[in-house]
């Protein structure tokens, strides 16, 4: 079979518009997947160069390929099962930060240069005061973007039409913000002077963003990688699967979509002063879901997602708790909220993504307060009453660790005698192994009143407790799935 850059395939010249740190397969099969789309549909002409941020890892993959790679989408589209495949044509090179420091430092004198996207993880947007302006580059990304942009500047005599617009999609709040922060905080403490700190903040452009696509990467099974060569017809070695969905929301400082369309070419891009609605619309219902459903569907015998939603008591019951309890306390449009919705449910039923259940509950204390517990104090404050799912969850999430034993920093459980782990802040596992020999209503009562957990009491939230402690002993006594049934039909 011929290699993806053998058959008169070959990157197609585009002048270099975006720098990337970053060469993991999301930035591949989200960023560049859109930017390669806007290429074809407009005028934007942005050539791509990926630079290895870190001193590990190798770019030996793309130079193998002429930084040709294929994007294979694959999920429910409209309820039936779909792979879409994309060239990726407009990587035009790859830079390695510390091997190429000259290579790299040259792209902050290149004329035609204009965004710098980002995913160094989360860890990756740190202020490290010791970090230095003399490495070649400097330790932290905030170090390498602040020398690269007063190369730049220097460069160009701080002319305000060469300043980069910086679109950051590392998972933290407000990225761009605190992206620029570290940055402003490394020009003073290097005295990179005033007259470059004013041409950050004039000319330079720090994008929030929020970004949504499951990406699972490389194929690793060696038949059905032969089996998606033969459908695209070549071999790449570089190809890199993902999910149809996909959200982009850009908060900007500046109007940003005449330069950069994405939106005009029907990609799922949105541009706003405030991405908080939709962070908000995410965590509640993306996440929320997950985090609602997910200790219940494992105590009922499932292990992956994708099996749960063919038991219609569990699919039911997300549907029910996102439609009923969560979507009636968010404030976005109600159809927006909607058709999300209706999304996530054909997230979660995606043939191609085998998502395990005990993945999603790591660290499930933290996650249910953050995901779950707004829309639960939300319905009480609008209706006055519990929001029967949601309370539900509570004791469900209990009952998942329930029994548990302290092991090397893991709690061991048992589902119908065989044993799983639960990861989770070792106070919260410590809470649940000494818990074991505590009555039921005490345990539940310093759960629930536990300030440390969930930052308030939540006994105060009248019949929540009662209902919590009746729940998680029916589960325990009579077991997940015929309590589920009972409760809310089968």
């Amino acid at each position: 079979m011929e290699k993806i850059n053998e058959g008169g395939r070959a990157i197609v010249k585009r002048p270099v518009k975006v720098l990337q740190f970053g060469e993991g397969n999301f930035l591949r099969a989200f960023v560049d997947y859109m930017i390669d789309i806007a290429n074809e549909k407009t005028d934007l002409d942005a050539g791509i160069v990926l630079v290895k941020p870190i001193t590990f890892g190798s770019l030996e993959g793309f130079r193998k390929q002429d930084n040709l790679y294929t994007v294979m989408l694959r999920g429910l589209v409209d309820g039936v099962a779909t792979e879409q495949s994309r060239m990726i044509t407009s990587v035009q090179d790859t830079v390695d930060a510390y091997a190429e420091y000259e290579k790299y430092s040259d792209y902050a004198k290149l004329d035609t240069l204009r965004y710098i996207v980002s995913n160094t993880t989360e860890a990756g947007i740190v202020l490290d005061e010791s970090d230095k302006l003399e490495l070649c580059p400097p330790n932290t990304y905030p170090g390498k973007l602040c020398k690269f942009l007063y190369e730049r500047a220097e460069a160009f005599d701080y002319a305000e039409d060469k300043g980069l617009i910086m679109l950051p999609v590392e998972l933290i709040d407000d990225n761009g913000i605190k992206l620029k922060e570290c940055v402003l905080a490394l020009a003073k403490l290097w005295n990179l002077g005033d007259k470059f700190i004013n041409w950050l903040n004039t000319a330079c452009v720090f994008t929030s963003t929020l970004v949504d696509r499951i990406v699972t990467g490389a194929i690793r099974d060696e038949n059905e990688r032969q089996a998606a060569w033969e459908k695209i017809g070549y071999e790449d070695q570089m190809l890199v699967t993902g999910e149809p969905f996909a959200l982009w929301v850009i908060e900007s400082p500046r109007d940003l979509s005449d330069e950069l369309p994405l939106p005009q070419c029907g990609l799922p891009v949105i541009y706003t002063d405030n991405q908080k609605p939709y962070k908000q619309r995410k965590v509640r219902i993306l996440n929320g879901a997950h985090t609602s459903f997910v200790p219940a569907a494992f105590q009922c015998g499932y292990d992956i997602v994708l099996d749960a939603m063919h038991d219609d008591l569990i699919k039911n019951f997300m549907q029910k708790t996102l439609y009923d309890e969560v979507i009636p306390t968010l404030a976005l449009p109600k159809e927006d909220l909607m058709s999300f919705a209706e999304a996530v449910t054909g997230r979660f039923e995606n043939p191609f993504i085998k998502h395990r259940l005990l993945d999603i509950c790591l660290n499930s204390v933290s996650k249910w307060r953050a995901r779950c517990m707004p829309s639960l104090l939300g319905y009480v404050e609008k209706t006055g009453e519990l929001p029967a799912r949601l309370t539900f969850s509570l004791a469900s999430l209990m009952a998942l660790y329930h029994g548990g034993e302290l092991k090397d920093g893991v709690l061991v459980c048992s589902r119908n005698g065989e044993a799983y782990t639960l990861k989770d802040d070792a106070d919260v596992l410590a809470f649940f192994a000494e818990g074991n020999s505590k009555p039921a209503d005490e345990l539940v009562h310093a759960f629930l009143s536990s300030e440390h957990f969930f930052g308030q009491d939540l006994t105060a939230i009248p019949g929540l407790e009662a209902s919590v402690l009746a729940s998680y002993k029916d589960i325990l006594a009579r077991g997940m799935k015929a309590v589920m049934t009972e409760k809310f039909g089968g």
